[in-house]
This record gives structure tokens, C-alpha cells and sequence, in this order.
């Protein structure tokens, strides 16, 4: 795992995967990727339109992935911003999912969450595990984060198997949006 310079484009390296900053050429594929089944039931509001995530992609996620940054060369105290990240694969350089970190008010402070997605057509083959713990090892390493916070719902068997893959223990059932989402929790160094 690296960063390199301000302007440079933070990557994190995995084993098959890995994940670097949001572009705009990436609108299609996320779009894409958000609008599959297998995505929407499990993220509700991820559907957006081509129109709102172009925006989104523009004028907030890709910005707020530099303010994350110049925060990283200040200290590393990356206060409530969220970092986006694409998940690539390697060998063919491929968009296929999304591993991010932000703060999600419905959890108990400090309110940091991951939360991530990938395309069906590459599930099952341990990316999303891989980038789950990637951007974990880097909040911990690089940035002041010392709790992070997963949900999944109570039947996305997929969702919760990775973050128990990832270590992040359980916490308890909490309800938000009244949806059941199984809750965990990882501290920095356990």
C-alpha cells in the first residue's frame, strides 16, 4: 500500500484488486453496476440517475476524494470526509466495484462506516474481502480513524460473510430506515 504525493492518485494494492480514486470515465461502469439487482436490493438509493451520479461523481465525490487527501498531507485527521474508492482488477484494469468510508449518522460516534459493492459478475472470488481489508489497513495506518463500523442486512448472507471474513466483530442488530442491519465494529490494531 502507497499514497505518493498530493496530486498523484491514491491507490491502495491488494492481491487480485486495487483500489484507487474515483474518475470521471468511470461513470458508466458504476452506473452500470449500481442499477444490477444484485446491487440495488442489498443498497437502497445506490439507483440513482445517469444525471444524479454524473453530478455526484463531479461535484462531490471526486472533490471531497481530494479535500480526503490534502487532509492525509496535513496529519492524517480526515474529520467526516469520505474517501471513494473504484475497486480495479488487475489483470484486465477493469472497474468492478467500490470500496468507500464515510460517516453514517444512524451509528454510534465515532461514526465512521465502510461500505462497498461489486458488479455480479465478480462475486464469490474473495475481491470485495480484499478490498474491504485494503482500505481498512490503510484508514488505520494513514489517516486518525481508530473504530470503523460495517452493517449489512440481516439476509445479505455475501455482505455479512465478508466483513466476519475481515475480522470486523458483531456488535448487535440496528434498525435504520426501518430495515434490520446485522452491526459490526473493528478497532484499530485488534
Amino acid at each position: 500500500m502507497h499514497h505518493n504525493e498530493m496530486l498523484s492518485e491514491l491507490t491502495i494494492e491488494c492481491q487480485d484488486i486495487y483500489l484507487r480514486e474515483y474518475r470521471l470515465e468511470d461513470l458508466d461502469k458504476l452506473q452500470e453496476i449500481t442499477w444490477q439487482p444484485e446491487v440495488y436490493e442489498f443498497l437502497p438509493g445506490w439507483n440513482a440517475s445517469a444525471e444524479d451520479r454524473a453530478h455526484w461523481l463531479a461535484e462531490y465525490e471526486i472533490p471531497e476524494n481530494q479535500k480526503f487527501k490534502q487532509a492525509l498531507k496535513a496529519g492524517g485527521d480526515i474529520g467526516s470526509l469520505y474517501l471513494r474508492l473504484a475497486i480495479i482488477h488487475k489483470e484486465t484494469d477493469e472497474f468492478v466495484g467500490w470500496c468507500c468510508s464515510g460517516i453514517k449518522e444512524e451509528l454510534p460516534e465515532p461514526n465512521r462506516e465502510i461500505m462497498y459493492g461489486i458488479s455480479k459478475n465478480y462475486r464469490n472470488r474473495g475481491y470485495t474481502t480484499q478490498a474491504v481489508n485494503g482500505i481498512t489497513q490503510y484508514l488505520f495506518t494513514h489517516t486518525n480513524v481508530e473504530l470503523l463500523h460495517a452493517i449489512a442486512l440481516l439476509e445479505n448472507a455475501a455482505s455479512n460473510k465478508v466483513i466476519q471474513k475481515c475480522n470486523f466483530n458483531y456488535v448487535d442488530i440496528i434498525e435504520i430506515d426501518n430495515e434490520q442491519y446485522n452491526h459490526y465494529q473493528k478497532v484499530k490494531g485488534s
